[in-house]
């Protein structure tokens, strides 16, 4: 029988990113050859034991970190997890405090954390942000006082792309006496990130947001900082992170990082180009004749610099984005509705409710991700899909 199964365009990057053959290789290679327990003391365990502590070293180089400040876990949501329960726990039980200060628009990761600690006594400030998603760094450092003890401000968003002024908010937290970090898993390796540079005390990352495999993730800590440990048992990860480590799915995330690290400079400079194609193409079908009733707006800023390569949130205003994804997705094209993480949720997107939008123009929205795959052709093809859907919607 003839295989009738159509091509898809995948415009969803943002959601996950096929993974690099290269990562693949090196997880087959670990599982077929170096499936011993690192905390074993034989050969075999040896040979693994390296291997992540080679998948270590590579992290740490594209963070200008140290291999011993980088801990391996199971994705963002677990170190997410880790940060904030670790270090407002530590910070609470030492006498420090109990304020942490965050945005609105944060991964639910971070709010959903953040929700559970105000259940266990401690006081969130939710910090608003402007109509493009940026948050008011006076406003940051009116929120922090004595009883701040953590400031957790995403690099940039999930949904509309906003890369956040975290050099400028950690800078602040630390005049301050707070310790800062930052939920990277959309801005690692798409764009460049120094933590000392930066300031950062703590930072996410997940490893099928750059062409690693699923379930995989790290926790960067800053020399000298403690944290309380989340998962308790054995003495994996210098005793920070109880569970036998996953080997092989670590070894293809670092793989993929080096692959990651030594392109991103040119996949930064080519998913621009094609996102700013792409922006004017889509702005453009409310000039069609049939379409000139139909207004489309960016949402997020249009600051090509501010925002993340690949990202392009549009408001198709009037029209269901449920529709447009559904006949997208009919005729072979990936798009989403904003984070994979919330698609089972029937509010509408709380990113977009935080910079002003209605929640029938929140529900109006399309989001479109950009990835080192995309090609000019395939977005010239969703250009023509999306004027003939909206001509149909219309």
């Amino acid at each position: 029988m003839e295989n009738s199964k159509k091509k898809t365009i995948y415009l969803d990057y943002a959601a996950t990113s096929p993974m690099y053959p290269e990562a693949a290789d090196e997880m087959y290679r670990i599982l077929k050859e170096q499936y011993g327990n690192p905390s074993a003391v034989y050969d075999m365990a040896t040979y693994a034991r390296e291997a992540i502590n080679s998948a270590r070293r590579t992290i740490a180089k594209t963070l200008n970190a140290e291999m011993d400040n980088i801990f391996f876990t199971s994705g963002g949501t677990e170190s997410d997890n880790w940060a904030l329960i670790g270090a407002a726990e530590a910070a609470a039980r030492s006498g420090k405090g109990n304020h942490i200060v965050t945005s609105s628009i944060e991964h639910p990761a971070i709010l959903n954390t953040c929700r559970y600690l105000e259940q266990r006594g401690f006081r969130i400030t939710y910090l608003p942000v402007d109509s493009e998603g940026f948050i008011d760094l006076s406003q940051l450092k009116r929120a922090i006082d004595s009883e701040t003890v953590l400031v957790s401000i995403m690099a940039a968003n999930n949904e509309i792309g906003t890369i956040e002024p975290i050099r400028e908010a950690a800078e602040i937290c630390h005049q301050k006496g707070a310790l800062f970090h930052t939920d990277a898993v959309q801005a690692y390796l798409h764009i460049p990130i120094d933590v000392k540079d930066y300031g950062i005390d703590l930072l996410s990352a997940s490893g099928h947001k750059f062409g690693g495999p699923k379930g995989t993730g790290f926790l960067y800590i800053r020399r000298n900082l403690e944290i309380d440990s989340l998962i308790h048992g054995g003495a994996q990860e210098r005793k920070h992170r109880a569970g036998t480590e996953n080997t092989a799915g670590i070894a293809g995330m670092a793989r993929a990082a080096e692959k990651a690290y030594s392109e991103m400079s040119e996949n930064e400079k080519k998913i621009s180009a094609l996102k700013e194609y792409m922006l004017g193409k889509v702005l453009k079908l409310s000039s069609i004749p049939e379409l000139s009733h139909r207004e489309i707006t960016l949402n997020g800023t249009p600051d090509r610099i501010k925002r993340l390569p690949g990202n392009l949130n549009f408001c198709f205003k009037g029209l269901s984005g449920e529709s447009i994804l559904i006949l997208l997705d009919m005729a072979g094209i990936a798009a989403s509705a904003g984070s994979a993480c919330s698609s089972g949720s029937v509010e509408p997107s709380h990113v977009l409710q935080q910079i002003g939008l209605s929640k029938k123009d929140a529900d109006s929205s399309v989001r479109f991700t950009l990835g080192s795959g995309t090609t000019e052709a395939e977005i010239d093809y969703t250009i023509k899909t999306l004027e003939n859907i909206m001509k149909k919607l219309s």
